[in-house]
């Protein structure tokens, strides 16, 4: 069900532009009922903004592409489960961080999750520099971050989860996702800093 290819969304045979799909409703129905067009065409309308947002999680290209595909393969086999609460792309949004959690903690080894986290001292990045940084700029310093750094930085600013949630998903207590958010901001702000500093 999954589609396995190098650039999936970007085929040029794609049914996504297909008036056919163009309600939302109907494309969902039409996957349910394993329409190979709907579920292709359903994967390419909204893959490129999944693999935009785990690309933020890894720079590796082929782990990204394996984290892709398995979440759509739990998309398009868990469709039953979408009430229709809620924003369509919000519910794969979930699925694809979780896709995304679930292959942190398999490739994380539980003693890298676990740090020291006494006396933290908290670390605040300047906004107003950040927001004079491009997004591209800021993509690279984010990547530069450790696996559980850059995990739990993307968790809180971008997902905007607390602490409680990180850990859940991360298997780590909140007191290390807080360690871990503060020790990404310190290296991001080194890093601002040395960038503006030249």
């Amino acid at each position: 069900m999954a589609l396995r290819n190098n650039n999936p969304y970007s085929s040029p045979h794609s049914t996504s532009g297909d008036a056919a799909w163009n309600d939302q409703s109907m494309l969902i129905r039409a996957c349910i009922a394993e329409n190979r067009e709907a579920q292709r065409a359903l994967y390419e309308k909204y893959a490129p903004t999944a693999y935009a947002l785990i690309k933020r999680y890894t720079r590796h290209d082929e782990l990204a592409q394996e984290m892709l595909n398995d979440s759509f393969f739990k998309v398009l086999t868990r469709l039953k489960q979408y009430n229709g609460e809620g924003a369509f792309e919000g519910w794969i949004r979930r699925i694809v961080i979780n896709t995304i959690t679930d292959h942190l903690r398999k490739h994380i080894k539980k003693k890298e999750r676990e740090v020291n986290t006494e006396h933290p001292v908290e670390q605040f990045v300047d906004n107003n520099i950040v927001g004079n940084l491009s997004y591209k700029e800021l993509l690279a310093m984010i990547h530069e971050l450790p696996d559980m750094q850059r995990a739990v930085f993307n968790l809180h600013v971008f997902e905007d989860q607390k602490h409680k949630e990180i850990g859940a998903l991360l298997d780590i207590s909140e007191g290390n996702s807080r360690w871990y958010l503060n020790d990404a901001r310190k290296r991001l702000k080194e890093k601002i800093n040395s960038l503006v500093n030249r």
